[in-house]
Order: C-alpha cells, then structure tokens, then sequence
C-alpha cells in the first residue's frame, strides 16, 4: 500500500470520527441551550446553518452549482420532501435530549440501519436474504419488548429511525453533493424558521437576546453542530470504502447511549437490556453480513 493510500486512509478515518464524535456528543450541546423550546432551537439551527453554508459554498466556489437547482423543479420537489424529513428528525431529537428521552433517542440511530434495508425492499424492490431478515425480527423483538415494559410506542426512536431512513431513501435519488443539498434544505425550510422566530418575537417569548449572549452564541452556533460533521462524513466517504464508514457509524448512537444512561441519568431497566441485546445482536448479524456479501463481490471481481 503505497504512502498516498495510506495518508488518504488515515484522513478518511479522521474524518469519520470527527463526524460521529460530533454527533454522538451532541446531546451535550443541545442540553446546554435546553432553556429554548425545542421549536425555537431547530428556527436558529436553519437559520443559522443557511448563512454558514451559504458562506462554505462561496468559499468553494459553488455559487453556480447552487443557483442551478432553482431551475430544476423535480429536483428542488425532492429537496423540499428531504428538507421535511431532516427537520422533523432534527425536531425529535433535540424534542427527545431535552425531555429526558435520549436513550430512546440512542435505540433510533441503532436500528437506523435495518430501517434502511426495511424501506430498500419496500421502495426499491431490494431482495432481503436470511440473515437480513433475522436482522430485522431481532431488532422488531426488541422494540416489542419496549412496548410492552413501557405500555406505548416508542415513537421517538421510530420517528428519528424513520425519518432519517427515508430522508437517505429521498436524498439518494439527487445527485446534489451533501453541501449543496444541505443549503438547499435550509433555504427552502428558512421562510418558516424566519416567521416562527419573529412570531416570537412579537409574543415577547423568543429565548435569544433575553438570556445572556452565552446562550446567543451557543445558539448561533448550532449551524456548526449541523454542517460541519455532514462535511466531514461526506470527505470520509470520499475516501473509505462504504462498510468501513458503515461499521465506524455505530459510534454514534454508542455516545449517545453512554451519555443518557452515565451523564444524564437516565433509567437503564431490565426491558432496555433486553431491547439493546436484541438490537445489537440484530446489528452484529447485518454487519457481518453485509461484510461477507463485499467480501464475496471482490472476490468474484477483484481489481
């Protein structure tokens, strides 16, 4: 492996920690401005990450690229359901930190993966083979049991599962580049952020510029806490091979996990142990299999 490889190994290896570090820790960041509502925090994160973008996409020199899509209306249609879908994710996830919810925040993005495949087969016809399918029993049992222990839905960690799932399912039909496609998001979604801010504001119970320019700057700061792990994940994916990010991934909702149960406190009970070993053994199954599937392409097609 000649030292080019290696190097860009290496910073594609950075680069995915970076991102899923950022987003694993994440909830810290979004406890620390939990005194806004959870509808004004997600105003200020489009709001705020539209002018970062717009600036990121100035300094790369993709002005052009950008003002393309206002002439391409399926894509920018496409654009307006993929900026719904992050949104309503962003919304429950900051909803679930700041309500006590994150370890059910944390089972989302764990069964994020066999969501995936679940709306693979559904929308794109992908076949499921045995071990995929007792991936997904697995992880179904899991949440059952949840159901069952809590007697409701775990709606939070289905809706952030869901909604991420289907955002990659719409997003995966644009080839838009992720910067691009993220300020697009935002520009289409900023109308609503603007209005609901201002509305606010005239009610006199918008939390910025009444609490201390601390929170101010942390909000403001949110567009970080958005862009710059999607910048960071799309340069890994540019330079790893897919499984490699896939299997880096779980470092996420790992953190997140970690954090609810060991920095916020929050119950860890019989059913989530069962739940989790469900989960994780459901995930274990899919990696390993998803491995030996790529194992057997490159095999049958080496380079």
């Amino acid at each position: 492996m000649s030292d080019s490889h290696l190097k860009n190994t290496r910073d594609g290896v950075l680069a995915a920690l970076g991102a899923y570090f950022i987003w694993g820790f994440s909830p810290l960041f979004y406890r620390a401005i939990g005194s806004a509502p959870a509808l004004e925090i997600l105003a200020h994160r489009v709001v705020w990450s539209l002018l970062l973008c717009l600036v990121l996409v100035w300094v790369r020199g993709q002005i052009g690229a950008l003002g393309r899509i206002f002439f391409e209306w399926r894509e920018m249609l496409t654009l307006l359901a993929s900026s719904l879908l992050v949104s309503s994710n962003w919304l429950g996830f900051i909803w679930a930190v700041n309500n006590e919810r994150a370890l059910e925040a944390s089972i989302g993005y764990f069964i994020f993966p066999i969501v995936t495949v679940l709306l693979a087969r559904l929308f794109l016809g992908e076949y499921l083979n045995r071990n995929q399918l007792t991936a997904v029993v697995l992880v179904v049992g899991g949440v059952a049991i949840l159901l069952l222990a809590q007697q409701q839905l775990p709606w939070i960690a289905l809706l952030l599962a869901t909604s991420f799932s289907l955002y990659g399912l719409v997003r995966k039909k644009i080839p838009t580049g992720p910067l691009i496609g993220l300020t697009m998001e935002c520009l289409l979604l900023s109308p609503a952020a603007l209005c609901y801010l201002l509305y606010l504001n005239h009610r006199g119970t918008l939390v910025f510029g009444t609490s201390g320019w601390e929170l101010d700057v942390l909000l403001a700061c949110s567009a970080w806490v958005t862009a710059l792990p999607l910048v960071l994940f799309a340069s890994a994916t540019r330079r790893l091979r897919l499984g490699t990010v896939g299997m880096l991934m779980y470092i996420n909702p790992t953190c997140q996990f970690l954090l609810a149960v060991y920095a916020f406190g929050e119950p860890f009970t019989r059913a989530h142990l069962y739940t989790f070993a469900l989960i994780w053994t459901g995930l274990l199954l899919f990696t390993l299999d998803s491995r030996s599937r790529r194992q057997t392409r490159q095999h049958a097609h080496p380079k």
